[in-house]
């Protein structure tokens, strides 16, 4: 019996041994394993903030763009350049980029064309005159000026004349600059003040792509609606009250003064305030090429003033000029957003708050970033400028307020990978900053996942069309944005600035067209990604003027910046000037 068991059992194994690894043979394959987390993108981003999602953004061509990118950067002026074109050239681009590009092509190849005829220039002793001069009048009465260098915030121009008798009226035209594509110069301002029947005052622009704009009239053939412009009225309640308190009579002598702000151009006359007009997109008063007076009247002064003025640049450069950066990574990159034709707000920010010992000393690295103008001698009196103080940044487009979010990613650039810093800030060239304030308070804060400055909590966006940062419903389906913080002046970590480049590399991020919010949501999309942030809010980052104890004060003009410097010089306290 025991040898049959024993060999029963051996058999017995042997099938079930069989059997099992038949098993085996037929049954699937594991699973594989889950794939890693996808990057974030913009449609995945903008899913959770409508069903009608935009589809990724793909690569797209603009006009110029290949000219632009043709060649190598020819200065370190240049050093974000090469860096931009997979920033601008996106299906999903900012408004008006397309003209921006091809504008900015056009201004590239005129400014090079005058770069390389300088020494001749040279030879000639022409170089160092001064091209961009403070004011400018009308000698001979013609009723025209130009400006050579556009207009700046407050740059007036002020016209001495007197009404003809029994005349229709007259008009005020501020020209703006126009390139060889174009054949007409667009209208920055159109002011038409009618004398015939109802006086009344029109104000309009016109460009040869879209004529006519929506006119604005005093007074308003409806009832007046109560916008205003810097603080101002767009009709004085006096001309809507009565046109016998109309501002312009026949055979009366009127002194009126066109002057620039922030947000518009206004008319004072005889002393009086009467009208304000809101600034319309791509026609901002730096693209200013000059004025006309026409009509039924009699000019007996014509005068701009206040006119953007180059620097001259055989005075102080050393002094001034952006010290050597030898170290490998520095503490803090500081991005200045700054217009074309700011030649004296640069200069202000050179001979005050850059002179803080960290600026000299390399540890906080400020740099301008600028677009090109349509002007050719704009951006000659700028490359100069450039190569004078070395601090300045070029970028690919025309200087268009519409565009000044694609500035934020150059300085996310220009923070880690041309110059690596631990922290990046973005300010104004109007905004004074107490950057030992503002190192000091960092070493307090995370150095990662920080947002520092002055934020915005459950803002709501502008759905007035009339706003300047109006954004429809399709830009921003929410009631809300996420926490951000407000332009004149912010800090990031390297952390995040290395998120939003390779966001917009990828284009996973989407595009805003409002800077600053734009921040906040890139830093949303980062902590979504599972990263923790701090949004660090300090209130002695003022977004509007100074108060005692700023950390940074916001529009400040050049003799306010050195003013506001002395006195820390001289009282070693944040003391306001006003």
């Amino acid at each position: 019996m025991k040898p049959w068991c024993g060999g029963t059992l051996i058999v017995s194994l042997a099938l079930f041994l069989l059997f099992t690894y038949s098993s085996l043979l037929r049954s699937p394959s594991p699973p594989p394993p889950p794939p890693p987390p996808s990057k974030p993108n913009a449609s995945t981003f903008f899913k959770r903030l409508s069903h009608n999602a935009p589809p990724r953004p793909v690569s797209a061509s603009f006009e110029g763009i290949d000219l632009l990118f043709s060649s190598a950067p020819s200065s370190d002026a240049q050093l974000v350049w090469p860096h931009m074109r997979h920033v601008i050239s996106r299906s999903d681009a900012l408004p008006n980029t397309a003209d921006g590009v091809r504008e900015a092509s056009v201004a590239w190849t005129d400014l090079s064309a005058a770069i390389l005829a300088i020494p001749a220039a040279r030879s000639a002793g022409s170089e160092d005159e001064r091209r961009c001069p403070y004011s400018v009048s009308d000698g001979d009465g013609g009723g025209g000026l130009v400006f050579p260098c556009g207009l700046v915030r407050d740059s007036s121009v002020t016209l001495v004349g007197v009404v003809s008798g029994g005349g229709s009226g007259f008009r005020v035209e501020v020209i703006g600059s126009n390139d060889s594509s174009e054949a007409a110069p667009p209208l920055l301002l159109h002011y038409n003040v009618s004398l015939g029947g109802e006086p009344a005052i029109a104000q309009n622009t016109w460009t040869e792509r879209n004529g006519w704009g929506a006119e604005e009239r005093c007074p308003s053939r409806s009832p007046p609606v109560d916008r205003k412009v810097d603080g101002l009225v767009k009709c004085n309640e006096r001309i809507n009250g009565s046109s016998s308190n109309f501002p312009f009579i026949e055979s009366q002598l009127f002194t009126a003064n066109l002057w620039v702000h922030d947000e518009g151009f206004h008319m004072t006359v005889n002393g009086k305030h009467e009208t304000s007009f809101s600034y319309r997109e791509n026609l901002e008063p730096w693209l200013a090429s000059g004025v006309r007076v026409e009509g039924d009247l009699e000019i007996l002064s014509l005068l701009a003033n206040g006119l953007p003025v180059s620097g001259d640049l055989e005075v102080d450069v050393e002094a001034l000029r952006a010290p050597a950066v030898a170290k490998k990574k520095v503490l803090m990159v500081v991005g200045v957003f700054s217009t074309v034709n700011n030649f004296e707000r640069r200069m202000a920010l050179r001979r005050s708050w850059m002179q803080y010992g960290a600026v000299r000393s390399g540890d906080v690295v400020v740099r301008f970033f600028t677009g090109l103008h349509k002007n050719t001698q704009v951006n000659l009196e700028l490359w100069k400028e450039s190569q004078a103080y070395g601090d300045i940044q070029l970028m690919p487009f025309v200087d268009y307020y519409s565009l000044i979010t694609l500035k934020t990613v150059a300085i996310c650039i220009f923070g880690t990978k041309i110059l690596p810093a631990k922290y990046i800030m973005k300010t104004d060239d109007d905004a004074f900053v107490r950057i030992d304030e503002v190192v000091s308070s960092l070493e307090k804060k995370s150095t990662h996942g920080l947002l520092y400055g002055l934020i915005a909590f459950n803002s709501e966006p502008h759905r007035d069309k009339e706003s300047k940062w109006y954004i429809s419903e399709q830009e921003w389906p929410r009631a809300t944005y996420p926490p951000w913080a407000h332009g004149p002046g912010y800090v990031i970590t390297h952390d995040i600035a290395k998120f939003i480049v390779r966001g917009h590399k990828d284009r996973y991020l989407p595009l805003f067209k409002l800077e600053d919010v734009a921040m906040g949501i890139w830093i949303q999309q980062f902590k979504d990604g599972g990263q923790e942030v701090e949004y660090a809010d300090d209130d002695r980052f003022h977004n509007s003027g100074c108060e005692e104890n700023y950390v940074l004060a916001h529009y400040q003009g050049p003799r306010m910046m050195l003013c506001l410097w002395e006195k820390l010089l001289i009282e070693k306290e944040p003391v306001c000037c006003e």
